[in-house]
This record gives structure tokens, sequence and C-alpha cells, in this order.
């Protein structure tokens, strides 16, 4: 709609936008419905996002890098992980090599409803997947790899330009 169609390439590329376009939203829809079955709102659900990513990388994410990834003030970050860890959803460990440091990951509660709610859609996953080569995999892949960070930069570039909110004063 948006974009040119004259030349096959320029067809490829506004379908392939449009597909990611119509897939971030779908996946926004899944995950508020999980969100909502389980009581959480959306920054809830970035954090616990932000905390599997953080062990899938095998590097624990802390209060403070939370913060920073979410944009959040270092008391809304407190309030956030209070809510999620009484909630069964994260726990606080302490750094072994550093005791002073507290890492954050998935409680074996919260990890459980996870993996019953997305089960389901791993499994289509898999079975997408399954139709693809591994060099076609590499490429999508890439692509992927790709279109990620071009987001995240303009995440970064839009919160850049926004002007700081207006801090109340304690009175």
């Amino acid at each position: 709609m948006y974009r040119r169609r004259d030349t096959r390439r320029e067809h490829l590329v506004a379908e392939i936008t449009n597909d990611l376009r119509r897939y971030a939203v779908d996946a926004q829809h899944v995950a508020h419905a999980f969100a909502g079955l389980h009581g959480l709102g959306g920054t809830d659900l970035q954090a616990l996002i932000a905390v599997m990513d953080a062990e899938l990388r095998g590097d624990p994410i802390t209060p403070g890098r939370l913060g920073e990834q979410l944009n959040l003030s270092s008391g809304s970050v407190t309030a956030l992980v209070d809510r999620l860890e009484r909630a069964g959803h994260l726990r606080r460990d302490r750094d072994t090599t550093d005791r002073r440091k507290i890492l954050l990951h998935y409680a074996e509660q919260g990890a459980a409803v996870a993996m019953e709610f997305f089960r389901p859609l791993g499994a289509r996953t898999d079975a997408v997947m399954a139709g693809f080569t591994d060099d076609e995999l590499e490429v999508v892949h890439r692509f992927m790899v790709g279109m990620s960070a071009s987001l995240r930069q303009h995440r970064d570039d839009v919160r850049a330009a926004r002007p700081e909110p207006a801090r109340r004063r304690a009175e």
C-alpha cells in the first residue's frame, strides 16, 4: 500500500514489510492474551521477556539493566520486580561471585504457566520451520537478526528524541 510495487523486488519488499507488520500485531495479541490470563500488564510482560532472553543468552539480567532496557526508574523497577516475584513469575538470586549483585530469573511457577500457554505455538512454529532447509533457515535467521536490530535502533532513536518527562517534586 505504501511502497512501490513496480518490480518483482519492490513487490517482495512490500509484501515482506506487510507480513512483518501483521506478524508483530498478531504476536502482540497473543502476548496480551497471555498477560490477561495471568493478570500481567504490558510492562510486566516486557520484563518477563527481557529476563527470559537474558537467561537464554546465559547472562542473567540485573534490576538495573532491566530498568535501562525498559526505560524505567529504579523505583519503578523495584515495584515491578516485587509484583512479579509475589505472583510467582520471577525470583531474585544473589550473584555467586559478587554477593552485592542481584540477578533476576524466571521462577519455576512462571516458567510452567508460560510453557503451558505457548507450547501449542511452539509446535506450530516447529511445523512451519520443518518445511525449510537448513540453508533457507540460515537466510531467514540472518534476515530476522537484521530486522530486529533495525527495529531496536529505531526504538532507541525514538526514545532518545523524546523529551524527558517532568519529574514530580516531593512535597
